[in-house]
C-alpha cells in the first residue's frame, strides 16, 4: 500500500511548485499490469465515494417527467423534462452534456431518455447509471443522492490499462487529498482480479503539472 509520509510529501510538493492563476485539480492514475482488457470480466468501471469533498461542484442535470419537475428544481443544477426532449437541437444535447458531470434519470422515462440523450451521453459514459444510483423512481428523495454524487468519482479501464481520475484540487488540506487518494486507491485495488498484482505504478499530478509516482 501507499507509504502515508511519502504521499503527504508528493502533495506538498505539488502544491509547493503551483505557479498558475486558476484552480487546479490532483488527478490520481494508475497503471494497470497483467489485464486482459478484450475480456468484459477483467474490465475496470465502478464508482466510489471519498469521505469528505472533491474541492469543486459538480453540476448535475436531472432528466426527469412531470411528476417529479418541480422537486427536481428544488435540488438539481439543471432540469428538463420529457416535455422539452424533442425541442432540443443535437448542438444544444452536446452542450448540456459537456457541462454536467452526471445525469440523473427518472426510472420509467429510460426508454425515452435512451431515445433522445444515448448518442449525445452514451460516447461520454454520462447516461445516467444505476450503478451510480442515478436511475430514480417518481418518488425518490433526491437531495441525498445529490449530494453523495459531489463525493463521487467514476473509476474505469475498459480500453486502456490507465485509469485518471480527479481526486482533490490544490486548494484542498493535505489531510483530505491525501485522504481522498488512499480511498479511492484501495477501492481500485479491491475491483482487480488480482489486487496489488495488476497495479504496476500510481502516480499524481496537478492539472498542469508532471506525474509525481506514489506507488
Amino acid at each position: 500500500m501507499m507509504n502515508d509520509k511519502e504521499l503527504t510529501q508528493a502533495i506538498e510538493t505539488l502544491k509547493k511548485d503551483s505557479q498558475r492563476k486558476f484552480k487546479q485539480s490532483f488527478d490520481l492514475i494508475v497503471s494497470l499490469k497483467d489485464l486482459n482488457l478484450k475480456n468484459p470480466e477483467e474490465q475496470v468501471e465502478f464508482f466510489t465515494q471519498v469521505h469528505s469533498t472533491l474541492g469543486r461542484k459538480r453540476k448535475i442535470c436531472a432528466l426527469v417527467g412531470g411528476e417529479m419537475e418541480d422537486d427536481a428544481k428544488k435540488v438539481f443544477d439543471t432540469v428538463i423534462s420529457v416535455l422539452q426532449f424533442d425541442k432540443l437541437q443535437k448542438k444544444e444535447l452536446k452542450k448540456i452534456a459537456s457541462e454536467h458531470e452526471y445525469f440523473v434519470g427518472q426510472a420509467n422515462i429510460m426508454p425515452k431518455i435512451a431515445a433522445t440523450w444515448g448518442r449525445v451521453l452514451g460516447p461520454k459514459g454520462k447516461m445516467p447509471n444505476p450503478k451510480a444510483g442515478c436511475i430514480v423512481p417518481p418518488k425518490a428523495p433526491l437531495a441525498p443522492l445529490y449530494e453523495k454524487l459531489q463525493k463521487t468519482v467514476k473509476v474505469s479501464a475498459k480500453k486502456s490499462p490507465n485509469i485518471q481520475v480527479l481526486i482533490g484540487t490544490e486548494e484542498m488540506p493535505v489531510e483530505d487529498v491525501a485522504d481522498n487518494i488512499k480511498t479511492v486507491f484501495s477501492q481500485i485495488i479491491h475491483h482487480l482480479p488480482k489486487e496489488q498484482n495488476n497495479v504496476k505504478h500510481g502516480f499524481l499530478k496537478l492539472t498542469m503539472s508532471k506525474p509525481v509516482r506514489i506507488h
